[in-house]
């Protein structure tokens, strides 16, 4: 039985206090939906004020505070969540493992990232956001409001170094997860591509996020404590920031990118019906991909005057990165070529993104020739490419994964109908948004201006894009009605709703707490697939069946972001006093988690029947 002291919380308090990977992974989900409609709005009321020229809606000022918080959210808020919420909700259940590594950590990951992004936007109503674009280059960024009234900058540092915090354990304990955890028989070269991705994601990660946090710690002393590190009067450099933010920011595109390119890998060979072409050696492309991830940041300085050396070297490398996700390009069509295709929504996302990166790539390509590059810096054609890579290729990666993943994390199947009308709506919005752009760019519109002149051949190319950016917001719209409406669904789904061929189809929809009653036994890459071909309904287990050891609830991880969110207030209005009360309420909640042991608790194996735990 399970132990009499564990405290089993329903409600509310089950959510604040879960460790269950499966549960974080819908918090992620909900919390980065949330901040993508907050994002979105906000990239809408950019388009509005763009509409036509000398447009006087959102100007100065507030044009600046929405383009930064765009950029912000969008990117540490809204993607790199709903990334984790489906690492979270399928990695363990892909390499056969009962929870992370962690649990504890996971749940302190989540709740640092939305209180970090809390923080960031309650600028909004406490004197206004940062407006220094969301890359908060100094000494724009540097600049310090004498009257103490404008802070967005400050928000933006301390709203940032406490999200970031959560991403990095988020990140190291995926990889123990992923390094440790694995079944038996689930050797490196047998993990199914998604796993892979989420793998090198996580190195990056580790490596990347670091450099991000330097550069905010050593501006946050330059604002709040008269620092140096940015300031030229007092002997530092606005270039160190440049170098340190592309340093963490050219990984994070990646960080970004390769979960897309694991989703797609999933869903294309699942609908052809067919082994992933070549394997390995997407296996070795994402590898390097990650690895050249870190050659390429001084491409964004070109204009700085870094030398004609360094931009040759960067160029070049710049370069060499389109081998590698050329191969994986061909690979994903050589898995299509010849197998027995269904076009699901899952599928159509997917199909869809493999030419709109292409696209993106391409550009990217052309951004790489530092003589091209002084041509084409800061106009919308490198707005054009940015979105083709991260909306063509992640967002519709993610969209493609909601669709694929709802039935397993939810038990529910989302509408195909209402699936196919988001997709046609949202693809052809993004198209008409963003492809005008490339040219406006070439005409040389200048990114991050709030009006434009008349009859100067810029008109039609923006009141296209505005016309694209509502139509891919009415495609948000339809899938939030997928998603309600779906939600009155009984919970009916299949195990195995797409016949599947990794480990995460083998279990029910949505999976018992505990995930797998035991370890399954993995015996080749595609391992359901494997036991499927030789006439097996279910996997072989690796185990007898016995008693499951599960973590316990716990809200520390809940009040230790709680006493950062606060410590941050204090650090920025100089009320140091909140300050210390904040940091006390976390150190505290660490004391307790390293004094009092969590021995969890066992669910035994008479307890246990096909549905899930008996009451």
């Amino acid at each position: 039985m399970a132990h009499a002291h564990t405290k089993r919380y329903t409600g509310l308090m089950d959510w604040l206090t879960t460790v269950d990977h499966k549960k974080i992974g819908i918090l992620y989900l909900i919390a980065g939906g949330i901040f993508f409609l907050i994002g979105g709005l906000e990239a809408i009321l950019i388009r509005i004020q763009l509409l036509y020229p000398d447009n006087k809606i959102f100007i100065g000022d507030t044009f600046n505070q929405l383009t930064t918080m765009h950029g912000t959210t969008m990117i540490f808020l809204a993607v790199m969540p709903v990334i984790f919420a489906f690492m979270n909700a399928i990695v363990p259940l892909q390499i056969g493992a009962r929870d992370v590594a962690f649990p504890f950590v996971n749940a302190l990951g989540f709740w640092l990232f939305f209180f970090g992004g809390l923080l960031l936007n309650t600028s909004w109503f406490l004197g206004g956001a940062p407006a220094a674009g969301w890359t908060a280059y100094p000494p724009l960024s540097g600049i310090v409001d004498s009257t103490g009234t404008f802070k967005g900058v400050d928000f933006y540092l301390l709203g940032l170094q406490i999200s970031g915090l959560g991403t990095l354990i988020g990140g190291i304990n995926f990889l123990v997860t992923i390094i440790n955890m694995r079944a038996p028989g689930m050797t490196y070269m047998r993990m199914p591509m998604f796993t892979w991705a989420a793998f090198i994601t996580s190195l990056l990660i580790l490596f990347a996020f670091p450099a991000i946090t330097v550069a905010l710690v050593e501006l946050m002393f330059d604002r709040l404590f008269n620092g140096g590190f940015y300031d030229v009067s007092k002997g530092g450099s606005p270039i160190l920031w440049e170098h340190l933010f592309w340093l963490f920011g050219h990984p994070e595109v990646y960080i970004l990118i390769l979960p897309a390119f694991g989703i797609v890998s999933e869903i294309v060979s699942t609908f052809s019906r067919k082994r992933l072409f070549g394997y390995s050696s997407m296996v070795f492309a994402t590898a390097l991909i990650g690895f050249l991830g870190f050659m390429v940041w001084a491409h964004h300085m070109f204009t700085t005057g870094i030398g004609p050396v360094g931009d040759a070297i960067f160029g070049v490398a710049t370069m060499a990165i389109a081998v590698p996700t050329g191969v994986k390009v061909f690979n994903w069509l050589f898995t299509l070529w010849g197998g027995q295709i269904r076009f699901t929504t899952a599928n159509i996302f997917a199909t869809s993104f493999i030419p709109t990166f292409v696209m993106g790539g391409v550009t990217g390509v052309m951004l790489a020739v530092p003589a091209a590059d002084f041509q084409y810096h800061d106009t919308y054609f490198v707005v054009a490419h940015f979105h083709y890579v991260i909306v063509g290729g992640l967002v519709l990666g993610l969209f493609a994964a909601s669709y694929y993943w709802w039935p397993k994390m939810f038990g529910r199947m989302l509408n195909e109908t209402l699936g196919k009308i988001h997709f046609w709506t949202f693809f052809i919005g993004f198209h008409m948004t963003f492809f005008p752009q490339h040219f406006l760019g070439l005409m040389g519109m200048p990114r991050r201006v709030f009006t434009f002149e008349p009859n100067v051949g810029l008109e039609q190319g923006n009141f296209i894009s505005t016309i694209g950016a509502f139509l891919m917001g009415v495609g948000t719209i339809v899938f939030l009605i997928n998603i309600v409406a779906t939600a009155r669904k009984p919970i009916d789904a299949p195990a195995d709703p797409w016949d599947g061929r990794t480990l995460e189809w083998t279990i029910p929809s949505p999976p018992p707490e505990y995930n797998f009653k035991q370890t399954p036994l993995v015996r080749g890459l595609d391992a359901f697939w494997k036991e499927k071909m030789a006439g097996n309904k279910e996997m072989t287990p690796a185990e007898p069946v016995g008693p499951i050891h599960m973590p316990s609830a716990s809200i520390l991880p809940f009040l230790m972001s709680v006493g950062l969110f606060i410590a941050g207030y204090g650090f920025m209005y100089h009320k140091y006093a909140i300050s210390i009360i904040g940091i006390g309420i976390t150190l505290i909640c660490m004391l307790l988690r390293s004094v009092y042991d969590d021995k969890g608790w066992h669910i035994e194996p008479e307890e246990l029947n096909d549905k899930g735990v008996k009451a």
